[in-house]
């Protein structure tokens, strides 16, 4: 005799004998609702004999009134009884029903035998499961589902229904959110009722019928979280999949961050397999930095690894968490090696200097490598430097500058020029001191720190995109109203994501006003008063640890920490220009093709002691009020000296008429002697 098909849609059902009996046992009661809901229906609505049992046949039950037929429940369920046990159809499904069930196959591990098996679910719980499971893989079971519930348009089933077509009152364990049914995720998360839906996730039922695990094997008796802790790119998920081979598990790599109901699925698709599961540093939720991490199904016993890149980060995982496995950066050789895996034919001083100057784990070298395979030829010096800057990102808290000057712009003393080419000079020996005169370990490959202080526009910017240019390194403004943070403890984990990002390359970092951030430590009064402290304290030790070049400019050096004074390797102090300097400058700012020839350039570096940034506002300011239509691209006296005053009463500097000497009458109008 040919077997009932197991689901409506033909072949639907899997192999597993367990899983095409339950879901035969709910396509068979289906059906046999469905023929009394015709009977029940079709008087109910006192439908035309016309439209009798032949026409039955060919048509679902017509919908009724929800109300009305929950009022006909008690009063039809003797007749329901009768229709069962004489009208022939009924009578002939109500027969097969009568089959019974084969005991649960134990050995294939995640199929729906060995889940009834393993949580020794009873009959109406296994039923209970299959009817979940049924829309879930076969298609045509939505439009019956919905006959059954009276509700058009419903293709998921509910409890009232299980507990409709089972015909006992032997559900109401299922309505618990630690039963078995929920608490390992075969069931979706959604409000327990009677009416709410009973889903199942897809990869679950995929799972079930189709289970990928092979012969059952052990798991672990309890759930299991594992940190793994590693910078941004560090090899975290081999780890994890090492660490998982040493407990004889298959790993169960989770791919992008999804959603919650995602991750509840793929837990449980973990648990079926018996295999440990991988998580990224991305699916852990960022908003709420202090609570913690709702990882689901705590109660499902299988191994969880979850990549961090913050150690401060474990505690928010819970009371199950085991100790985290460390995956320390990479090392100089082995990202050498790496670059020489990923980039076999680029020059060897590039690789080598690649190496020492971005400290890219192992992982993001392999990437660049295979974008720069593209090219069909060795990749230029250039190309190399691109793509691998490409990959630093600091976000909102620094802004990337595109330097403007050169070192031979500068217009600084003797003494102030010479410390900023040993500054170049450093920076372009680091890697060398570091890595072959040996000094990278007992400095930890750290990189240099210099405070440029002095007044407002002596060049402490300027100069620092004249290092960087000279050097071409990144340079980056630190944004210090992203940084700072009027919330206890968030100063700190910003200044952690900035150093860390650029931790990954050697990059210049600029202060501005670098007295906001390393002012002097003050007395403890209260715990605001603590935590900045901390905060300096945990700025002070980055800033030892920083690769690359921090460069800290302020215009209060005596409002800066005595105890980060002593942690600079270079304090360099930008005076005011001399005559002779600020006559250089004035010369220097001059636009190119601009007649400056009427210009008194002698008198305005005598008379006027103006940093160089001032300088170069007075002359754009010149240049806008000269720029008039038709004008020539001149600037005069009267022009310069009336951006002098405008640029002199915007520093409330005071000033006389004497001191504008032969060009007095020029300014005559507005000032009067002082």
């Amino acid at each position: 005799m040919k077997p009932e098909p197991a689901a409506f849609t033909p072949g639907v059902g899997g192999d597993d004998p367990l899983a095409r009996y339950w879901q035969r046992q709910v396509t068979l009661r289906l059906r046999r609702e469905v023929s009394w809901l015709w009977r029940e229906r079709r008087t109910q609505a006192e439908i035309p004999a016309a439209h009798g049992p032949a026409a039955s046949a060919g048509e679902l039950p017509p919908f009724v009134d929800p109300a009305l037929a929950s009022l006909d429940l008690t009063r039809y369920a003797e007749a329901r009884q009768v229709f069962f046990d004489e009208d022939v159809t009924a009578r002939h499904l109500t027969s097969l029903l009568a089959e019974a069930a084969p005991a649960p196959d134990v050995a294939v591990r995640g199929s729906f035998g060995w889940v009834v098996g393993q949580l020794a679910l009873q009959p109406v719980e296994a039923f209970v499961l299959a009817l979940a499971l049924l829309p879930a893989v076969d298609s045509a079971a939505g439009p019956v589902i919905a006959a059954c519930l009276n509700e058009p348009g419903r293709s998921e089933p509910s409890l009232a229904l299980a507990q409709r077509l089972w015909t006992q009152p032997a559900l109401l364990d299922c309505f618990d959110p630690g039963h078995a049914l929920h608490t390992h995720g075969l069931l979706a998360q959604v409000p327990l009722g009677w009416n709410a839906p009973l889903q199942m996730p897809p990869l679950v039922a995929r799972e079930l019928l189709y289970p990928s695990a092979g012969a059952a094997a052990p798991g672990p008796m309890r759930r299991r979280v594992i940190p793994v802790l590693g910078g941004p790119g560090a090899p975290l998920e081999q780890r994890a999949a090492r660490a998982a081979a040493d407990d004889r598990l298959p790993l169960l790599h989770a791919g992008a961050a999804g959603s919650a109901d995602h991750l509840r699925a793929l837990m449980t698709v973990a648990w079926l397999r018996g295999s440990a599961i991988y998580l990224s540093p991305a699916w852990l939720p960022t908003g709420d930095t202090h609570g913690p991490v709702p990882l689901p199904l705590p109660f499902l016993p299988v191994t969880v690894f979850v990549g961090l890149h913050d150690r401060g980060a474990i505690r928010r995982l819970g009371d199950d968490v085991l100790p985290a496995i460390d995956v320390p950066p990479a090392t100089h050789a082995q990202r050498l090696a790496a670059w020489r895996r990923a980039a076999p034919a680029a020059q060897p001083s590039v690789l080598v200097e690649l190496a020492r100057r971005f400290r890219c784990e192992t992982t993001a070298v392999e990437r660049i490598g295979a974008e720069l395979s593209r090219l069909d030829r060795p990749p230029t010096e250039d190309e190399l430097l691109a793509a691998t800057r490409s990959d630093l990102d600091l976000g909102a808290l620094a802004q990337a500058v595109t330097p403007r000057f050169s070192l031979q712009e500068l217009m600084l003393p003797v003494t102030q020029a010479r410390q900023v080419d040993e500054v170049v000079t450093a920076m372009r020996n680091l890697g060398r001191v570091h890595h072959q005169w040996g000094t990278a370990r007992a400095w930890n490959e750290s990189g240099l720190a210099a405070l440029f202080a002095g007044a407002p526009g002596t060049g402490k910017t300027m100069a620092t995109e004249a290092i960087a240019s000279e050097l071409q390194l990144p340079l980056y403004r630190i944004d210090l109203s992203q940084v700072v943070n009027k919330y206890i403890g968030e100063t700190e984990k910003n200044l952690k994501r900035l150093f860390d990002a650029a931790d990954v390359a050697e990059v210049i970092l600029f202060f501005d006003e670098a007295d906001a951030l390393f002012g002097k430590r003050t007395e403890v009064k209260d715990a605001h008063d603590r935590y900045a402290n901390l905060e300096i304290s945990y700025l002070l030790e980055r800033m030892e640890r920083f690769k690359g070049l921090a460069i800290l400019a302020t215009n209060r050096r005596r409002d800066l920490d005595e105890a980060f004074l002593r942690r600079l390797r270079f304090v360099i102090e930008f005076p005011l220009p001399s005559v002779a300097e600020r006559l250089r400058i004035w010369h220097s700012v001059i636009p190119a093709g601009v007649d400056a020839g009427g210009l008194d350039f002698d008198f305005l570096a005598r008379r006027f002691a103006l940093a160089g940034g001032h300088i170069r506002s007075i002359v754009f300011h010149a240049c806008l009020q000269s720029a008039v239509d038709e004008a020539p691209r001149q600037l005069t006296m009267q022009a310069v000296v009336q951006a002098v005053q405008r640029e002199l009463d915007k520093l409330e500097r005071s000033s006389s008429l004497d001191q504008f000497g032969p060009y007095a009458p020029l300014v005559a109008p507005e000032r009067t002697t002082t």
